[in-house]
């Protein structure tokens, strides 16, 4: 396995090499240049090529893609132009967290809720449920993302008022901030993580219990894991300005998931209904399990392994998504990141943001192989 690993990211690394290359000579062909865009037209040509200088647009292509390389294996990432004088990595770190925070929600709700979905209409194949719920989910897979984000602002923030119209949070409000909107969004995103490895701790320590003590220890112990972060965070002073945040979020991701879980429910349903003509599936019901048993701890467990590939690359995806999405609900991530990088003829911010997606897919190929060894007995890897 370790071997594979190594081999794995060798080619991990010679393929983001070839991808930095490419994304380099494509974005500097665009026709025209930033600094011909917002230069005053009267400026004389001495002053044109010293601005161009400065950002380093005198030297041929070829020479600009030999000092990018240099700056990047020493973690610089140059300067960008619409952000001047901000650099790209400051950016970026100030960007990702949001992209991923609101794929990462709205992408495990989407999976969560497909999966349990997909497992029960393939378990009651034939019945009305079945065609209901399968009729509705390929309209929701099929719809026009844009048209139905902007329906969902228009009824839910615009007509009910129960969310913001868009934005990361109320500008307003935070004029009386105690702190950075950057530093509260960090904190929200550390309790977050401390959330997640508790449950999964928690997660790992009910696996050795017999299965009548193993759901009340979950519910128990999830139950008590929120009520501390509430616990923690409710006497704060940016508590209310994290309230704000989280309430811009609702919509997004309630508008992605419902795109998005019709795509792994119907996956799950056809995974499903493949797994259940399997032999084993006909020897655990002869061995008298319950119908939950075989249907939870034997069919779905393998009908998972596609699924979570779908899963995993949806997440690597996410900055592709991002530029729509992101776009419609005015969310400052990644996505709008690299549009407003790529019109403005940001080159520098646009490498950058385009590297930011380009790793997250290459790292999920990894994992996805990874967790398949992991999901399938049946797989090795030498």
């Amino acid at each position: 396995m370790l071997k594979y690993v190594g081999i794995r990211l060798a080619q991990i690394v010679f393929t983001f090499f070839v991808f930095i290359t490419l994304i380099f000579f494509l974005l500097n062909a665009q026709p025209g240049s930033f600094v011909g865009q917002f230069i005053d037209p009267n400026m004389t040509a001495e002053q044109r090529q010293a601005i161009a200088a400065s950002m380093g647009l005198d030297k041929p292509v070829h020479e600009q893609y030999f000092i990018y390389l240099r700056n990047f294996f020493s973690g610089n990432l140059g300067i960008s132009f619409s952000h001047y004088p901000r650099s790209v990595v400051d950016i970026i770190l100030e960007r990702a967290p949001r992209t991923l925070i609101l794929f990462l929600s709205s992408t495990t709700l989407a999976f969560t809720i497909g999966f349990s979905l997909g497992k029960i209409l393939a378990w009651r194949r034939g019945k009305i449920t079945e065609y209901v719920a399968t009729i509705g989910g390929v309209t929701l897979y099929t719809i026009f993302l844009p048209w139905f984000g902007l329906m969902m602002i228009w009824f839910f923030a615009f007509i009910l008022g129960w969310f913001p119209i868009g934005k990361f949070l109320d500008p307003v409000l935070w004029r009386s901030a105690p702190l950075n909107s950057e530093i509260i969004f960090g904190q929200m995103l550390t309790t977050a993580s401390a959330i997640i490895v508790l449950l999964f701790a928690l997660y790992l320590i009910s696996r050795r219990l017999d299965t009548t003590r193993r759901k009340p220890v979950q519910w128990i112990g999830t139950a008590v894991v929120l009520a501390g972060a509430l616990v923690i965070w409710v006497p704060l002073p940016q508590a209310p300005f994290a309230l704000d945040i989280l309430h811009h979020l609702i919509l997004p991701i309630i508008t992605l998931a419902t795109v998005s879980f019709a795509g792994s429910m119907l996956l799950t349903r056809n995974s499903m209904l493949e797994t259940l003509r399997e032999d084993y599936i006909m020897a655990a019901r002869a061995k008298g399990l319950s119908d939950r048993v075989v249907r939870d701890k034997h069919a779905a467990r393998n009908a998972m392994l596609p699924v979570v590939t779908s899963f995993v690359f949806s997440l690597a995806l996410a900055i592709d998504g991002g530029v729509i999405t992101e776009t419609i609900f005015s969310w400052p991530g990644m996505g709008l990141t690299l549009i407003g990088a790529v019109t403005q003829k940001d080159i520098p911010l646009a490498i950058g943001a385009l590297m930011f997606g380009g790793t997250l897919a290459l790292s999920a190929h990894l994992v996805a192989d990874i967790l398949y060894a992991y999901l399938d007995p049946r797989i090795r890897y030498t």
